[in-house]
């Protein structure tokens, strides 16, 4: 493929990651310890679609959400084990909780987000992934199962549960 070809390939993936990059950038912020994970995340997931052999043609969001929830769990159970092995040699006296994976972002954007990620933050996680990949991430309840591992069912179920919660978490109207 001579070099316009390949401009006009990079060019088509930049405009699609405009488009997907914030959302699987919010997604693993569900997941990361803080926003340089997440952004870390969100690499892993492109470098296992990479590694897959999907180099030409625009990702299913779908596939990519997976990928971003697969590296969390990598990096989650990396932590965990980190964390164990510094216990074992550390006094008896220093041991105390495991560290908590989620963590609380810095959104800068006003009393209406913070609410946002509060509510999300109050969410069982099951209930907050769906809602990320339904409001933000924009999958229907199918490709959310299949991205889950779940049924569309279980998804389309989860999500409604988790806007009942934020129902009830805030006075304000909530709407899908």
């Amino acid at each position: 493929m001579n070099d316009a070809g390949d401009n006009r390939g990079h060019g088509e993936w930049e405009l699609w990651f405009r488009e997907w990059g914030p959302r699987l950038l919010l997604f693993a912020r569900q997941h990361a310890s803080d926003p340089a994970e997440a952004e870390d995340l969100v690499q892993e997931a492109f470098v296992r679609l990479w590694r897959e052999g999907r180099r030409d043609g625009k990702p299913a969001p779908g596939r990519l959400f997976q990928l971003v929830r697969l590296a969390a769990i990598d990096a989650a159970r990396r932590r965990r084990r980190r964390w164990r092995r510094e216990q074992a040699v550390a006094a008896p006296a220093a041991h105390g909780p495991c560290p908590e994976p989620w963590f609380e972002p810095d959104w800068e954007q006003g009393e209406r987000a913070r609410l946002a990620e509060e509510g999300l933050r109050r969410l069982p996680v099951a209930q907050r992934e769906v809602l990320v990949l339904r409001i933000w991430g924009g999958l229907t309840f199918e490709e959310i199962g299949k991205t889950l591992g779940i049924s569309p069912h279980t998804a389309a179920s989860r999500y409604r549960y988790a806007l009942q919660k934020l129902r009830e978490f805030w006075p304000m109207e909530v709407s899908p």
